[in-house]
Parts: structure tokens; sequence; C-alpha cells
């Protein structure tokens, strides 16, 4: 890998480095960052890391197609803020799965003035484990979110007050399943609770504040260590606004299109002012997720669930160097004839 980078297609060497950082912004389970990018003289190939995966919190996949989409959709729109047009194949390879999309960078795009916003909601945009305000979110900022999903092939709905408790019951049996896989806690616990230094995985920093038994919402425990500042008998917020979105399918192409779809609305948010983090859990144990399907009718495969409000400012979680995650290709010289 390097650093070295040179021009793909219509971009610079360092409008590269700008479009690839912002990609690497993008989220992903326990800050894993399961991407790689590859370029050459027209073209940046996203990969799936698979040396990256969490087989016991991910063993299907799921959640690197979901990180990869997040980052994909990042790099879209940084490129597009640029000026220039990107042409995106998904999946292009049948023979080899773990070749994501490939982007052209080339010609000319005028971005929105949604495109810029949600471009400058990239750096802001942080898992915010710790509690919300009770202030509601506003109904035309839900909107949004619902039309940020619709734009990527997904669906995006807040999950209904008289399905509240069975999604916490849900949420509290896989959480009590996850702690209870020793293969689980032990994956864990390597990506959680690292120092200020670490470059990957979530720090004590960005670790938000303890679980404790009377929430209503069981958060993951990062180690934060933080108990004493806890209020007796208080919840992390008493009405959280939970949001899912779905696909109508749940191959890998709809995976990684919710990907997408999860980025743009965290953006979305990001961009109104508001925090998110994820209740991931309930999707990632295989029984519940299917009783979650169950409680949306059925026709929905649910993706990821989402914890929106307004939050206190959070740390953002480290991300590694830029010639970590590119590789330039090589490319032969024409033969001389």
């Amino acid at each position: 890998m390097t650093n070295d980078l040179r021009p793909v297609g219509a971009l610079t060497e360092e409008e590269l480095r700008v479009v690839i950082l912002a990609a690497m912004a993008a989220p992903s389970l326990h800050n894993s960052q399961p991407w790689h990018f590859r370029c050459a003289a027209s073209t940046i190939e996203l990969w799936a890391d698979m040396v990256r995966e969490l087989p016991a919190s991910d063993p299907d996949h799921r959640e690197v197609l979901l990180a990869c989409g997040a980052a994909l959709l990042n790099l879209r729109l940084a490129i597009k803020v640029l000026g220039v047009a990107a042409e995106v194949h998904l999946l292009p390879s049948r023979s080899d799965p773990d070749l994501l999309a490939v982007i052209r960078p080339e010609g000319f795009s005028r971005a929105t003035t949604v495109d810029q916003q949600l471009r400058a909601a990239i750096p802001r945009r942080h898992t915010n484990r710790r509690p919300f305000l009770d202030d509601p979110v506003p109904d035309v900022a839900l909107a949004e979110m619902r039309t940020a999903a619709r734009v990527e092939q997904a669906w995006f709905a807040v999950v209904r007050p008289e399905q509240q408790s069975e999604l916490r019951r849900l949420l509290s049996r896989a959480y009590r399943l996850q702690r209870n896989d020793p293969a689980f806690v032990a994956e864990f616990k390597r990506w959680t609770g690292r120092d200020e230094t670490a470059t990957e995985g979530v720090p004590l920093g960005s670790a938000g504040l303890s679980p404790a038994e009377h929430d209503l919402w069981l958060m993951r425990d990062f180690g934060s260590g933080e108990p004493h500042q806890r209020v007796p008998g208080k919840d992390f917020e008493s009405d959280p606004v939970l949001a899912m979105i779905g696909t109508l399918h749940d191959r890998p192409l709809d995976q990684l299109q919710a990907g997408e779809a999860m980025q743009r609305v965290l953006l979305t948010a990001t961009a109104n002012g508001l925090a998110t983090s994820f209740l991931s859990q309930v999707i990632e144990v295989p029984g519940t997720r299917d009783e979650l399907r169950h409680l949306l009718g059925g026709g929905i495969w649910p993706q990821t669930v989402l914890r929106i409000g307004y939050g206190t400012p959070a740390a953002a979680t480290p991300r590694r160097g830029i010639d970590e995650v590119v590789t330039m290709k090589i490319e032969a010289a024409p033969p001389v004839r």
C-alpha cells in the first residue's frame, strides 16, 4: 500500500486524497473500517477488506457491506461536490464478490444544495453513545431522512409507540445472547476499550456511558468506566426516536445499497443538528432479526436500527492512515510498435 497518490480520471492527486479521506469517515461495526481502495488511471475500486471482518458479530458479512456502502456514499458525495461526475458500477465481478464497486470519476457534475450540505456533514458525523436530550425531533427532519433512504433504494420508518415494547424485548434478548457467547465477548473486547493512540476500534473517549439495569434501551458497554455520571433511576432518554432502515430483499446488493441509504440518513440527521447511534445487536442475532422482521410485517428486511435525537458533542473515533487503505495499481505500459 502507498500514499503516493496519482491522478485518477478527472481527479488530481490532492482531490483523490480528499475524496478517499471522506470515504474513510464512514461508520463501521466497532470501527473496524473494513474497506480498501485500489486506484488506477481512470477508476477507483472499492473492496471489502475481509481481514477486518468480525465473524462472531457479523458471520454473514452484512455489517461489512453496510460499512462499505456508507463509505461509497461519502465517496460519491465528495466527488460530486468537486464538480466531477462519478459513474458507479456495483458488484461488477461475479468471480470476486469482495469487489464491491468500481467508480469512474470523469466529466462534469453540478452539486445541489443538499449535496453540499451532506458533504459538509461528513466530518461532523460521529456515533454518539451518550444520553440524548428529551427535546423532540422535528417531523420535517424525519421526513428528510425518509426521503434520504428512498433516494438510495431503501426504506426508513420510525418505530411506532405500540411497537416499542416488543423492540425493547428483542433488544434485551439479543444483548443477553451476545454477552453469553464467549466468541462474541472475546471479539468485542479486542475491538473496544482502546487507548487514545489507537487508529481503529472504539477508544474509551468515544465509548459513552456504561449501561445500567434500569435503562429502557440497553446500549452496549464499550468500557467507558463512567457509571458515576449516571443519575439513579434515569434512562438515557425518556422517549428516544428509534428508526429502522430496511430493504425489500436481503441480497449483497441490497445490503450494500442499505449502507448507502444509512449514511445518507445519518448525514441528513447531522445536517439537521441531530445526533445518532446504533442499536445493532438486535439485527446481528439471527433469531431476533427474524422476529424484528415479523414485527415490521414480514415484507421488509431490517438492516440497521438507529437512535436519533439531540445530544452533547461526542468524540470522533479514530481512522487509519490513508496509506493503509489505498493501493495504486501499476498498469503495464502499452507495447512498443
